[in-house]
């Protein structure tokens, strides 16, 4: 935006103050929430997002927000959702995602930011070093017994239940939130190991614990992970399918909510107990919330011109 557009500064300008106005009513907050809305990735769409909130009359003080990971990246306005989200307190949750992880990679010096990446402003903010470091602590899934649902950024292996997966989420968050965490950042854009083994260790069992909770798609039956895609037209017991279609799963009994495939097409899902919030705003898409109360979905057309990126 440049200085002499008016008219993009006023819209800034506003969203900023809407921003601000909700900080500063999250300052009261009940113990329970009015509203719980779990919302699809942000990927810096941060006027998109205040739209949405707008419409969903969202309050701090009374609602919660849960994100389904990839707040940065893609949209033109990654450092202020980082810092918006933050200053929410208990009154947002987010889990990680792959564009999160690629940031924490790049301020590590374990990738190399890309042109078409819009993640350089996080890199050279004044409070780089809190923000990076309360990302880092984010989960890789949240579970709320209370209101039954489990919330991660890409998937779930079909040998995995409730209990395993959050002992295997808790594992890699260890490791993230300690020191010495920048060799496992380094080592991620690795696609094996492609299946679960108890056996696993170092770091090829958090690789493959990473690529589950923010990488997957598809996976064959017996929960080998298809990340490149290249067998979905495979014969038989080696053809892969969305993670949440394997016969027997251990988690087909829970219900997940998740983000990171903005094109799959929600109303062939078919499948219950499965909720994909990723309707695609960073490339011209909607922006989605699910109430959790009565599963209601309010969307909104996103507006903000995208920034081309990772997938």
């Amino acid at each position: 935006m440049s200085s002499d557009d008016p008219v993009g500064l006023d819209e800034a300008l506003d969203s900023m103050e809407r921003a601000l106005d909700l900080l500063c009513r999250g300052n009261e907050r009940l113990e329970t929430p009015r509203h719980t809305y779990a919302i699809g990735d942000v990927q810096g769409c941060f006027d998109d997002l205040l739209r949405l909130l707008d419409k969903i009359e969202f309050d701090p003080a009374e609602d919660r927000l849960w994100f389904t990971g990839d707040l940065v990246n893609k949209g033109p306005n990654s450092l202020n959702i980082l810092r918006f989200v933050k200053r929410l307190g208990d009154s947002a949750i987010t889990v990680l995602g792959n564009h999160d992880l690629y940031l924490l990679a790049a301020a590590a010096g374990a990738v190399k930011d890309k042109k078409s990446d819009t993640i350089a402003c996080i890199l050279a903010a004044h409070d780089r070093e809190e923000l990076l470091f309360w990302l880092r602590h984010q989960p890789l899934m949240h579970h709320d017994d209370v209101l039954g649902y489990t919330m991660v950024h890409a998937g779930l292996p079909p040998q995995w239940d409730l209990v395993a997966a959050s002992a295997h989420a808790r594992e890699l968050e260890t490791v993230l939130q300690n020191a010495g965490y920048e060799e496992l950042l380094g080592a991620l854009y690795e696609e094996k190991p492609d299946r679960w083994n108890e056996d696993l260790e170092g770091l090829a069992r958090l690789r493959f614990i990473m690529n589950c909770f923010t990488q997957m798609r598809y996976c064959d039956r017996e929960g080998r992970l298809d990340l490149s895609c290249q067998r979905r037209t495979a014969v038989k017991k080696k053809r892969s399918m969305p993670w949440f279609q394997v016969p027997m799963r251990a988690n087909k009994d829970m219900k997940i909510i998740f983000g990171h495939w903005a094109s799959l097409d929600k109303k062939k899902t078919k499948t219950t107990g499965v909720y994909p919030l990723d309707t695609g705003c960073s490339n011209g898409g909607k922006f989605t919330a699910m109430r959790l109360g009565d599963e209601r979905l309010f969307s909104t057309r996103c507006r903000i011109e995208s920034h081309p990126g990772l997938g």
